[in-house]
């Protein structure tokens, strides 16, 4: 890996020196449409095809937040901008980085790719584990919404997620925000720029902070389980070195100490006094069925360690921009926690309805890649417009799986290595470590027909290589340290390779300057995958049929008509209707017995759905905006179990309604007044193909309002989130294992610009 990351920045700074030998010499190619219109404030200027474009141009399904937006909304996670956008729904569970994100009826499994490409400052974001990151200092995010695997590559089958930080400055410019919530909450942000060098090296360094006590409570142990401490730093340089060259080194990194894994099991009737299952009923499977407290003996443990590092250099060749982007991350995690059924039960403390497997559990990831994109891009002002490059990824991941037994003594976190501890003896290991690599070829290219009629074309080839190298100390133990059987076969290597060539075809009709219409076929996949070595043999065992060590790639199929116009006077209404035929769509099962987590595909899932987005300035200062999508799927085909053909897939809400009000106004010369308030419904939503247990609509409110300075220096606000405590599950897993949604948190922010 080494020597890999050695020859990208090798390669990378070769381009640089080359191209800046003859940059100065290259005129800089103005008067793009685009740049035109940035001038206009109405006008909202977006890089969903990989150029400047204005919104209402794009032929793309498009959610837009721009630097105000997201003040305005109090953005401070994933969760909070997708909480605006129909069709998407995003929900957290287990540990900092399990994340579930659904986008027009394609859904992020445990374990599993997520259906969206994710790209923070022209980097693609190659693990899931990182989405959900804390958000600050940002210029815009764009939400793209169905396929984009053209463009953004593998697993970008729903759509594509842009996310763009602030820039460098040339003149010193920052903030100080400082905040406390409820859950014992407080924190601060900080960001500065300005020039190292006047026009030549400018800086921008940024940094959060979040310390919150938790909001849900172990009442066996007394502590709160759901605590959080967040450290995120972000550095950022820009060189200019001529006219035509820029260059940007970007570096961030994220600690993350929280808590994880706080579930209830639904079948344990647990005596709320001593933290015991006194009974199970095993017909327990609610999805409305919440529990916030819990009596696990072992409150659970979370680190993540993320560390990112990136050089985009771009060369303006006159006919052209070449872009070089080169990336490194790493993601290492650990979780450790009581093991189901989350009791106050132990191997000391038995349960008499139920004495076994009441242990602990450990989990590890180590994750690294590298990662080099070269892109050559046409100019916007002519009449036809191309894109075209490579992109190659090395990816080395290591993940282990441990059960031990409970003594009462806490627990000892197991990473690469089996530990042998008697005071947590090890009765399960399961690990492997993959080396993967993939590369892909890309292209697109728009022509205008007639100066209102485009038609745009693009394709991209990915191959996916993937070897796992199964750990050879892979077994299950007896607690002294002897292993007394094997998991699948310690030792060995497997292979797969997954690949496919995603075309996309845009036709865009524009009979006026405010109206656009646009339809679209497309095609997509997400990249298949290992699960743990031997945990199919372990899932027969337990009696779950269909499971593989190997689950094939997702592929998808969509054709989509949608509009887009500006009704004048600040107002703006889209919509969009699109069909997608879907195979082998993942889908988690955990087998608690063992602790095993495998992934199984839905062989065929149709999926139809509608949606509208608008905004509208009722009066001055009043703004209201909406949306709603409606998403009907139906299974076509499942082999595990054949008789569910006909039922809904899972993780899909029926449907999303987003809606909210914002006012502004000034209360006297140098003071303003703001408030704003956002509604969120997701409608009905199975869990599992055999549609069980449905959770119902569930409604959500934010509301924010504030003082602020007319000059921009300073403000105070108040923000709650869920103010109305909705009370919900965020994640149910078949058989009763739940995961209780955030309740109702309320904060103050007070913010100082210069």
């Amino acid at each position: 890996m080494n020597k890999c990351l050695r020859a990208i920045f090798a390669t990378t700074a070769l381009g640089i020196a080359g191209t800046m030998m003859i940059a100065p010499a290259i005129a800089q190619n103005s008067g793009a449409a685009a740049a035109e219109d940035a001038d206009d404030d109405n006008v909202i200027i977006v890089t969903a095809r990989g150029r400047d474009e204005t919104l209402l141009d794009v032929p793309i399904s498009e959610t837009f937040f721009d630097e105000q937006a997201i003040k305005d909304a109090n953005i401070q996670r994933v969760d909070d901008f997708i909480a605006l956008t129909p069709g998407v729904t995003f929900s957290n569970s287990q540990d900092a980085g399990t994340n579930f994100i659904s986008i027009r009826g394609l859904s992020q499994t445990r374990n599993g790719e997520p259906p969206v490409a994710v790209v923070v400052d022209d980097v693609l974001q190659v693990n899931s584990r990182s989405f959900d990151q804390p958000l600050f200092d940002l210029e815009s995010v764009e939400v793209l919404r169905g396929p984009q695997g053209a463009l953004y590559g593998r697993n970008a089958t729903g759509g594509a997620i842009i996310i763009n930080t602030k820039m460098p400055t040339n003149e010193l410019e920052g903030y100080v925000n400082l905040h406390a919530g409820t859950g014992d909450e407080y924190g601060a942000e900080v960001s500065l720029a300005g020039p190292i060098a006047e026009d030549r090296v400018l800086f921008r360094i940024s940094a959060k902070y979040v310390d919150r006590g938790g909001y849900l409570d172990n009442v066996f142990l007394g502590e709160k389980a759901d605590y959080l401490e967040d450290i995120a730093l972000r550095g950022h340089l820009r060189f200019l070195p001529s006219d035509a060259v820029t260059i940007d080194l970007r570096g961030s990194l994220v600690r993350t100490d929280a808590g994880s894994l706080n579930y209830s099991y639904q079948p344990a009737i647990i005596d709320r006094a001593t933290g015991l299952p006194t009974a199970f009923d095993f017909t327990i499977n609610d999805a409305n069925l919440v529990e916030r407290d819990f009596f696990a003996n072992n409150l659970g443990l979370d680190d993540r360690d993320i560390d990112q590092l990136s050089l985009r250099v771009n060369f303006d060749l006159g006919f052209g921009d070449l872009k070089f982007i080169s990336a490194y991350d790493k993601i290492t995690q650990s979780t450790a926690s009581d093991q189901f059924p989350y009791s106050a039960a132990s191997q000391i403390t038995p349960s008499p309805a139920f004495p076994f497997f009441d242990g602990t559990q450990s989990q590890f990831f180590e994750v690294e890649t590298f990662s080099q994109e070269v892109r050559l891009t046409s100019k916007s002002d002519t009449a036809f417009r191309w894109m075209l490059g490579g992109y190659y990824l090395d990816t080395s991941r290591f993940v282990s799986s441990s059960i031990m037994n409970d003594l009462e003594q806490g627990i000892v976190r197991i990473r690469r290595e089996p530990v042998l501890n008697p005071t947590n003896p090890l009765t399960s290991f399961i690990a492997d470590d993959n080396d993967n690599e993939a590369w892909a070829l890309f292209f697109n290219a728009a022509y205008d027909i007639t100066d209102k009629l485009e038609l745009s074309v693009a394709g991209r080839y990915d191959r996916d290589k993937r070897v796992q190298n199964v750990d050879p100390n892979q077994g299950l133990y007896d607690g002294a340290g002897n292993v007394t059987a094997a998991i699948g076969q310690p030792g060995a290597t497997n292979r797969a390779t997954f690949d496919l060539f995603q075309p996309k075809v845009t036709l865009r009709y524009q009979p006026s300057n405010a109206t656009t219409f646009y339809a679209s076929w497309g095609k997509g996949f997400r990249s298949g995958q290992f699960n743990q070595n031997g945990v199919g043999v372990i899932a027969a065992g337990a009696g779950v049929a269909g499971v593989s060590d190997v689950l094939d790639q997702e592929e998808t199929e969509t054709i989509e008509a949608g509009f887009r116009a500006d009704l004048g006077g600040r107002s703006t209404i889209s919509g969009a209707i699109y069909k997608t035929d879907l195979s082998n769509a993942p889908y988690f099962v955990f087998i608690g017995a063992v602790s095993a987590q495998v992934l199984v595909p839905i062989e065929e899932i149709d999926i139809f759905g509608v949606e509208f987005e608008g905004s509208a300035e009722i009066t001055d200062g009043l703004t209201a905006f909406f949306g709603v999508s409606f998403t009907d799927s139906d299974i076509k085909q499942y082999n595990v179990n054949p008789a569910l053909v006909g039922n809904e897939a899972p993780y899909i809400a029926s449907n999303t309604i987003n809606a909210g009000l914002q006012y502004r106004s000034d209360i006297s010369d140098s003071l303003g007044f703001f408030i704003r308030g956002d509604f969120e419904n997701r409608g009905r939503q199975f869990w599992d193909p055999e549609n069980s247990t449905a959770r119902s609509a569930i409604q959500l409110v934010n509301a924010r309002v504030g003082i602020e300075d007319l000059d921009g220096r300073w403000s105070f606000t108040i923000s709650g989130t869920n103010i109305f405590d909705e009370v919900y599950n965020s994640e149910l897993v078949t058989g009763g294992f739940a995961h209780a949604g955030q309740p109702d948190a309320f904060r103050a922010d007070l913010r100082f610009n210069f």
